[in-house]
């Protein structure tokens, strides 16, 4: 069972007084209920458990996005810290997919992926695939499902957050930053139609924000 932090249902938050929210977003958001320096930290660690379990291995690092784009760079960049100070260091490639299954704030029964075609490239590799969220479970499933069909011949999964919901289909990565309540969460690159993406922290998106950037 991998080991995370979890954030209880009954979790407060932090009022957003007290970091710097961009003010276009002021009156769009509840909470804060991971700040920045968490998330860092924890990814941190995550690293460090990758290269541990990894190490001396080449790994195709590969992110899924748009969601994940910023919580690869950050994991990367402490891998790449790490490899610089350790004897069984990690040789690194990189590559990138795109999966849709979200219109607002809810999951669609398609889950949309994009750059498929490119995973032949994959064949008899190590892949860690970097997630953003898991919720129901099921797009991870659909991209596994995908890439199993090219023989890679490890393939992990680190996921900085995972959901807990009734809809969940009872997968869970490999490495997982934080358990989280079921409310919609933005920031870090996780976003609501496209919006949130620029915001540090990850955060509660109140009513206001899902009418105002409804499509």
């Amino acid at each position: 069972m991998a080991s995370f932090l979890q954030i209880p249902d009954d979790e407060k938050g932090h009022d957003l007084n007290l970091f710097c929210v961009p003010k276009h977003y002021e009156d769009d958001l509840d909470r804060v209920i991971i700040p920045h320096g968490l998330i860092m930290d924890r990814t941190e660690r995550l690293a460090r458990n990758i290269v541990q379990d990894m190490g001396g291995c080449h790994i195709v690092a590969l992110c899924v996005l748009k969601g994940g784009y910023t919580f690869f760079a950050d994991l990367l960049d402490y891998m790449k810290a790490l490899n610089q100070n350790i004897d069984k260091s990690v040789p690194l490639t990189v590559d990138f997919i795109r999966l849709k299954s979200y219109c607002d704030d809810q999951s669609s029964v398609d889950v949309k992926v994009m750059g498929g075609d490119e995973l032949s490239a994959l064949t008899g590799k190590n892949v860690l695939i970097v997630e953003d969220i898991v919720e129901t479970g099921r797009t991870m499933q659909t991209l596994l499902s995908l890439l199993n069909k090219h023989n890679p011949k490890i393939v992990k999964v680190v996921s900085l957050l995972v959901k807990r919901t009734q809809k969940s289909s009872g997968y869970r990565p490999d490495y997982i930053g934080f358990e989280v309540p079921d409310k919609f969460l933005v920031g870090y690159a996780l976003d609501y139609n496209e919006y949130f993406r620029d915001l540090s922290h990850i955060c509660i998106l109140n009513d206001n924000g899902r009418e105002k950037y409804k499509k």
